[in-house]
């Protein structure tokens, strides 16, 4: 709609706009990007649990510029009060959305289909909607998944996402020292009991509990405290590379994590053997669940996997060694393999593996609680940067962790 000389559009934002600082992030987007803002109406919630709303005019010296603001602000939940239904064209080939797609961010969305809001299942960043008008219905859809002639949704216009409320602790506002979200000085009890809690509230209530982790879980010594955790129920689902599971077994049949010897920090004579001596002895038995009911492997995680039915996806990548042959080394088929498996994940827990943890950052909607402990605070900030917002970060030691973790959990 155009006012005078200006283009004018009103949008609306509901819930926890103000604890969680998406009102103001709205109007930044809007004078960032050139345009300008009326607030017609705001009502603040009283208490914390109470939602909030707002009315807002946003105005543009062009269509063109309003329509840019519009699509950015829409991200972050504001939605234009004059509603219509989302634009649907249908794919010209496989694998290829159409053009002007829209791209979906991790964040709970819906598309209006016939005049009725409708939610978009298997949330997942990167991707098309993807909507059946008869069956009323809309989901994401990966690109290599794209098949021609289904129809995708165009466009901003008809889609709102809902922001998932983000924890704001007390004092946020404040003057503080150590206020950075990653801090290799900062106190871990606290965090890694507040991790735990959400862990046993996961599986309280019948959420998965998925493990993403890397090899240096071997080589700082933390294998017990994971068979531990797998032993007690603690891990539904274990993503990893060949790397963890190589050296996972390289120390069951020697003792040895990447040539050295775990229990006293020496080299073994030829070690640098061992993780391709271990890989060439699983591939003999033609699998690891087959080593195991072979009997030669009788320890370690992957051993634990096995043992309690715990399913693992190990995805490959161009520098493995062998690889073992559970290494899935078709990449899309080790996506999709992993999207099976996250239904239903209430906590995923990354450990030291920055390229499998965004990866599966990148498949999880931002309402499950996601945990990424490494030594190096740039591998934690990146996995955030990458999307994955609702990530929690730890800097330290692996061991360390693990350790307090299994504490703080029955086995």
């Amino acid at each position: 709609m155009t006012s005078g000389s200006a283009y004018t559009e009103q949008v609306e934002l509901h819930g926890h706009i103000i604890d969680s600082l998406l009102l103001p992030k709205v109007l930044d987007i809007v004078l960032e990007q050139g345009g300008d803002f009326e607030l017609l109406e705001v009502r603040i919630g009283r208490r914390r649990q109470d939602p909030s709303y707002a009315r807002i005019e946003i105005r543009a010296d062009s269509a063109d510029r309003l329509r840019a603001i519009l699509q950015q602000i829409s991200l972050h939940g504001a939605v234009p009060i004059e509603q219509h239904d989302c634009t649907v064209v249908a794919a010209d080939q496989d694998g290829v959305y159409p053009d002007g797609f829209y791209s979906t961010t991790n964040q709970p969305t819906e598309v209006r289909i016939d005049g009725e809001w409708i939610r978009v299942a298997d949330q997942e960043m990167d991707c098309g909607i993807a909507v059946d008008p008869v069956r009323r219905t809309a989901r994401c859809v990966p690109m290599a998944h794209v098949r021609r002639g289904q129809l995708f949704v165009v466009g901003h216009r008809g889609v709102r996402v809902v922001p998932v409320a983000r924890d704001r602790q007390v004092g946020h506002g404040e003057f503080r020292f150590m206020a950075s979200d990653v801090s290799i000085e900062k106190p871990k009890r606290s965090l890694i009991e507040r991790i735990a809690h959400a862990i046993r509230a996961a599986r309280a209530s019948g959420k998965k509990i998925v493990l993403v982790g890397g090899p240096a879980i071997v080589h700082t010594g933390s294998v017990g405290h994971v068979c531990r955790l797998i032993r007690a129920g603690w891990v539904d689902v274990l993503f990893a590379g060949n790397a963890l599971a190589a050296h996972d077994i390289e120390y069951a049949l020697y003792g040895t994590s990447l040539g050295v010897y775990l229990d006293r920090g020496e080299p073994a004579h030829h070690g640098h053997e061992h993780h391709l001596r271990a890989i060439n002895t699983i591939r003999r038995c033609g699998s690891i669940r087959a080593a195991v009911e072979q009997g030669v492997l009788s320890a370690g995680i992957f051993y634990e996997c096995v043992r309690h039915d715990v399913p693992f996806v190990l995805a490959g990548s161009i520098r493995d060694d062998g690889p073992l042959p559970d290494v899935i080394t078709d990449a899309l088929v080790a996506q999709d393999r992993m999207r099976e498996h996250l239904r239903g994940a209430g906590v995923a827990l990354m450990i030291a593996t920055v390229l499998h943890a965004i990866a599966t950052g990148n498949l999880l909607p931002a309402w499950v609680t996601t945990v990424y402990v490494d030594i190096n605070p740039a591998a934690v900030t990146k996995l955030i940067d990458r999307g994955t917002v609702q990530g929690i970060g730890i800097v330290t030691d692996v061991e360390a962790f693990l350790r307090q973790l299994c504490d703080l959990l029955p086995a």
